[in-house]
């Protein structure tokens, strides 16, 4: 097999053994029979897997259902539950429509019901009841991702001006109790901050808001200045929570996918946060150091990067990894860095990530492309389309962040 190959095998591998099914399935055996009805809610990019796995194995019990997931990712009917389809990483029109569903779904609540809460990333966009205009939560949620903001500080914020995160989705459900299954795409699984913590207690504070907001310099309304101030729930007392998966799992999987194939394998870590541009730079400079190894080698590194974006061009922080990599992988051989979001979608593209290698460079600059300049314009897309880098993969089913991998194979 070629690098590329390989580095599309490790990937099906790798994600494969992070979907949800056998998740749902092991948190389900630790669930407590209710006496009244059972409700499923499934909010975030892998909630339609989530809810087809929990219906599939309740098979009959559930009264009624609701999902929210992003354009592209319902994969069928599910019966006794409706799907919906809205938009991410900005809520839109949809978005809101969907979660008025699920808040007329909590006034059928009694106190013996349990709720069935299947939570993924992209929650907070698309889970959204805004205490602001929609035109200015969109502003809000744009400022935030253009001054690359992560996902921490982003959650800080939303949670403050939704009627429905921080907290505020269990006290809708309330009295009824809620069994929440959680899918988990923030380093450190900090469960009030997975899509906003719609059925957890906030552990935020409004001076932190303030602070984010005076940071970016963020352009807000008297409203908005005014929520941000406001307290959030700091006890939440009818929510079990299970955690199936996370980043760990995916470089854990990433890792025994590279072995099958030969490589000594090394996870340098599953906390990788800083920008994309330095994360595909430091990734290059791990694979310059070991170019005289006489046995194949791969490093895995899994989190999540920012991009600031500077420019006007197209891609995301995994393509931007990626392509951040090629000048260091010029002077390699037999060498690659590729990088992915687990739940197939990275930025506002039809891609998931972007892989290059020792040739990346030279296939540029026969394009007339310049590495840095690419860059500069965040139009790792466009450049990585070029040289046959993008990784596609469609819609996974999950959501546990990002992995990138070094490939350096010995003949």
């Amino acid at each position: 097999m070629t690098l590329r190959e390989e580095a599309d095998k490790i990937i099906k591998e790798a994600i494969t053994k992070v979907l949800p099914d056998e998740a749902v399935k092991q948190a389900l055996k630790n669930r407590k029979p209710v006496k009244g009805k059972l409700y499923l809610v499934a909010v975030g990019k892998a909630a339609w897997q989530m809810a087809n796995a929990a219906a599939n194995i309740l098979n009959g019990q559930i009264e009624k259902g609701i999902v929210i997931t992003k354009y592209g990712h319902i994969q069928g009917d599910i019966p006794g539950i409706e799907c919906f389809e809205a938009g991410h990483p900005v809520p839109d029109t949809n978005t809101f429509a969907a979660t008025q569903k699920v808040i007329e779904l909590t006034e059928e609540l009694q106190a013996d019901d349990q709720v069935l809460f299947l939570l993924s990333g992209g929650g907070s966009a698309l889970f959204e009841k805004p205490l602001i205009s929609t035109e200015e939560l969109s502003d809000i949620t744009k400022q935030l991702l253009a001054c690359g903001a992560d996902i921490v500080e982003m959650n800080t914020i939303r949670k403050r001006l939704s009627a429905v995160k921080g907290g505020k989705f269990a006290g809708l459900c309330e009295p009824a109790a809620i069994f929440a299954i959680v899918l988990s795409d923030i380093v450190g699984d900090p469960l009030d901050m997975i899509a906003s913590g719609p059925a957890y207690a906030d552990s935020s504070t409004a001076s932190d808001a303030i602070a984010i907001a005076e940071k970016y310099h963020l352009k807000l309304s008297e409203k908005a200045r005014t929520l941000l101030e406001m307290k959030t729930a700091k006890a939440v007392t009818n929510v079990e929570t299970r955690i199936t998966g996370s980043v760990r799992n995916l470089c854990l999987a990433a890792k025994e996918a590279c072995e099958k194939l030969g490589y000594e394998s090394m996870i340098l870590t599953d906390a990788l946060q800083c920008e994309a541009k330095e994360a595909g730079a430091f990734l290059a400079a791990i694979a310059k150091t070991h170019q005289n190894t006489d046995k194949s080698l791969a490093f895995i590194a899994g989190g999540e990067t920012i991009v600031h974006v500077t420019g006007k061009g197209l891609g995301g922080r995994n393509q931007e990894l990626a392509l951040a990599a090629a000048e260091g992988l010029a002077a390699c051989r037999n060498t690659a860095i590729f990088s992915v979001g687990s739940d197939g979608t990275d930025g506002p593209t039809d891609a998931a990530g972007g892989y290059c290698d020792e040739n990346t460079k030279e296939k540029m600059q026969q394009a007339g492309l310049d590495v840095y300049e690419v860059l500069k314009e965040n139009d790792a897309y466009h450049a990585l389309k070029k040289t046959g880098g993008l990784i596609i993969t469609g819609a996974t089913g999950t959501n546990v962040n990002d992995v990138a991998v070094v490939l350096i194979r010995v003949s």
